[in-house]
């Protein structure tokens, strides 16, 4: 907590994201990653829109790459900082097992117009990114208040505040190649829209908790 002249400021129902610096694995997955970009492209359903409207606009998605050995490095170090943000945040983690439910490489658009609305991942515990193309001149991941009754109830923020506050409805990144973090799978999220200027691409994941009496039931 804060001292805030005699009162003593506590900050509850916090909502924690994780982020660091983690380039290491940059140069090996976009390598890794090329083949499922190019073939994202070559779907009927894609040849189609290329052909009515150009690559303005979309997400490239590529297939899970939950199996694939060349992702396997990134998503071992991925899942165990997945089970450290929950251990941290108080829950028994020897009652459960975490599962990667899904993970995939995407890139946005060469001409610009890629983004994501708001969403979440629906019966996922922990979310995250991992950047391997992006400037600041590309999309960033935009974060939303997660408390329904704090978003009900907002009123005018100051104008020209400097950095982040208890009371802002939403929070940004400006991500770069290496970025790595993690958020609450409740947690809201986007990606605004990117303007085609340099190339944006991030491998995606969700990872689910499940108690290891059922785990044996997960495929």
């Amino acid at each position: 907590g804060i001292h805030l002249n005699s009162m003593y400021i506590n900050n509850y129902f916090v909502t924690p994201v994780w982020s660091e610096m983690k380039p290491d694995f940059v140069k090996s997955l976009n390598k890794a990653s090329d083949p499922y970009i190019k073939e994202a492209k070559k779907s009927k359903e894609a040849k189609a829109h290329l052909k009515a409207h150009g690559d303005f606009g979309r997400a490239w998605h590529s297939t899970q790459l939950v199996t694939d050995t060349e992702f396997m490095d990134f998503r071992n170090y991925v899942g165990q900082k997945a089970w450290e943000f929950l251990d941290h945040s108080g829950f028994d983690m020897t009652k459960y097992q975490t599962f990667f439910e899904q993970c995939w490489v995407q890139e946005f658009a060469k001409k610009g117009g890629g983004h994501h609305s708001a969403h979440i991942h629906w019966n996922t515990h922990v979310n995250g990114f991992y950047f391997l193309k992006a400037s600041d001149k590309t999309s960033v991941p935009v974060f939303h208040d997660p408390r329904t009754g704090a978003r009900t109830t907002t009123l005018h923020m100051k104008p020209n505040l400097k950095g982040v506050w208890t009371g802002h409805e939403q929070v940004h990144f400006k991500p770069e190649p290496g970025l790595l973090i993690f958020f609450p799978g409740y947690v809201q999220h986007e990606f605004s829209v990117d303007h085609g200027k340099a190339p944006f691409r991030f491998i995606h994941f969700n990872i689910t908790a499940v108690l290891k009496e059922m785990a044996k039931d997960v495929v």
